[in-house]
């Protein structure tokens, strides 16, 4: 495959090295562990065991870097990587209304932002080391999170959700 194929399908060397390391592997399955508590740790859990490599460590911070000044890079990143992401988090909270757990869905980018978010800001700006300690500390915090926004966005006998 030539260079300029390469970059066809990839916008930068940092999106190519990410995607090459982090994304070509296959995302994480649902576990159906038979609550939200349970699902939530098993995705951070195998979201930490890819993104705390020692080349996600070193490869995520540039690729942000380049999102900040590379137009279209963020809506590609947005569009391919953060969307399979977030499918996860969709799946997960519906099957987590099902079992009557929450009162309804939540936006999965905000799912996607209170267990995720919270791991890349210990692995890549804070620095923190991150234990299973710490990863059940995530998953606690976020099923709190995610279900007090599904009662806030449900609790309207409506069903109008409120604004954010």
């Amino acid at each position: 495959m030539g260079k300029a194929a390469i970059y066809r399908r990839y916008a930068s060397k940092a999106e190519m090295a990410f995607a090459a390391t982090m994304f070509e592997q296959q995302l994480p399955t649902l576990a159906g562990t038979g609550s939200l508590h349970g699902d939530l740790l098993a995705l951070v859990r195998a979201f930490h065991a890819r993104r705390a490599t020692p080349a996600a460590r070193q490869l995520t911070p540039a690729l942000i870097s380049e999102i900040a000044v590379k137009p279209g890079l963020e809506a590609r990143f947005q569009d391919t990587f953060l969307a399979a992401e977030q499918a996860i988090f969709a799946e997960t909270t519906e099957r987590a209304v099902s079992r009557g757990e929450l009162a309804g869905t939540v936006d999965p980018a905000m799912a996607h932002l209170l267990l995720l978010g919270s791991l890349a800001s210990a692995l890549y700006i804070i620095n923190l080391p991150v234990d299973d300690a710490m990863i059940t500390d995530l998953a606690t915090a976020a099923t709190a999170g995610i279900t007090a926004l599904a009662d806030r966005h449900h609790s309207d006998p409506g069903g109008a959700a409120e604004p954010h």
